[in-house]
């Protein structure tokens, strides 16, 4: 299969490249589809055959859900039952950060596909602030089921050529609007009742939209974990997208070490540092056959995220690297997040 690159400015008029990309939906097909956070992989959230193309190309395990992105925050109602007494902290949550790096899991209607949630009654949805995504999802009429358009367990794409990297050859479309602005995936929440009849949000997966924005908003539990499936402990199947212990990961090794600690390159291995700031004690060790820094000098979190999926690929594509080590960042604000992915991709090593 040819993959065709589409070019897109959403400054102009680009409603065409829309509907084409609806077009190929509607018709069963799949397209990759640039988002604030990453590029997703596209199909209609309707069609179940659709979605399992979804699930073949990316290789992804069918136990993992996939996300619903809608075009409007008034699409809500038409895929999920939010219970009345979430009602005010849904619409407060919605309001504030949609369009935004923020996806909801809430019951599900009958309407949603079970292989989108992989059975679960809920389905993780959200609003997109790029609008190429919410153009697509505009004319298309209604839901794209859209997680990371890459390999499952790969190293998340943030950018067109990344997207071709992982899925030349296997998709038809990819809309190229750029980098990606966030540079992370979502904020997964959970909204729930708590034990004191209160309504609050568990954090599913870390994301731009960090715990202290949203304490502005809503009550936030600082128990991590959800029951799979909303009743009992379930660890084989994630509750949402991007739980699973290994993930994000690179080609090659990861290890993740404290920059104040000297480090012990071991005979016969090259390696490479991604550093925050590039001026720790650990990147002036002489040991490294190449050094990325993900916020030269000035060691902005926000500058660090953006870069994070894009710096983990050049160095993963740096031929003189066997391994990749990576310091551990301030885990405050975006760098909770940051350190999430970053554990889950140095778990693959062994």
């Amino acid at each position: 299969m040819e993959t065709e690159i589409i070019e897109i400015n959403p400054l102009e008029n680009a409603r065409p490249f829309y509907q084409k990309a609806a077009e190929l939906l509607a018709s069963g097909g799949l397209t990759a589809i640039p988002t604030e956070t990453v590029y997703g992989l596209g199909a209609d959230a309707f069609q179940p055959d659709a979605v399992a193309a979804v699930f073949a190309v990316k290789e992804r395990p069918s136990f993992d859900p996939l996300i619903l992105h809608l075009s409007n925050a008034r699409q809500l109602d038409e895929i999920t039952e939010v219970p009345e007494a979430l009602r005010e902290t849904v619409d407060a949550l919605a309001g504030e950060f949609w369009p935004g790096p923020m996806t909801l899991v809430l019951p599900k209607k009958g309407v949603v596909p079970d292989i989108a949630t992989s059975g679960l009654p809920t389905v993780a949805v959200r609003v997109s602030a790029h609008p190429v995504m919410r153009g697509v999802c505009k004319a298309l009429g209604h839901p794209v089921a859209a997680p990371s358009a890459n390999r499952f367990g790969h190293i998340s794409p943030t950018s067109a050529e990344a997207v071709k990297k992982e899925l030349g050859g296997r998709i038809p479309l990819i809309l190229d609007a750029g980098a990606c602005s966030e540079g992370l995936e979502s904020t997964i929440l959970f909204p729930l009742i708590d034990d004191r009849g209160k309504p609050a949000v568990r954090i599913l997966r870390h994301g731009p939209v960090t715990r202290e924005r949203l304490r502005g908003v809503v009550r936030v539990l600082k128990n991590p974990r959800l029951p799979a499936s909303g009743g009992e402990e379930d660890d084989e199947r994630p509750a949402a997208p991007g739980q699973l212990t290994s993930h994000y990961a690179p080609s090659k090794p990861l290890i993740l070490v404290d920059p104040k600690e000297p480090f012990e390159a071991r005979p016969g291995e090259s390696y490479g540092l991604i550093s925050y700031k590039g001026d720790s004690p650990l990147a002036r060790q002489d040991c490294w056959a190449a050094v990325i820094s993900l916020s030269p000098g000035s060691g902005r979190l926000a500058e660090a995220a953006v870069r994070l999926f894009a710096v983990m690929r050049r160095m993963d594509e740096t031929p003189e690297v066997d391994v990749i080590v990576a310091e551990s960042l301030p885990e405050t604000g975006l760098g909770v997040p940051m350190m999430d992915r970053l554990r889950r991709a140095a778990a693959q090593r062994v």
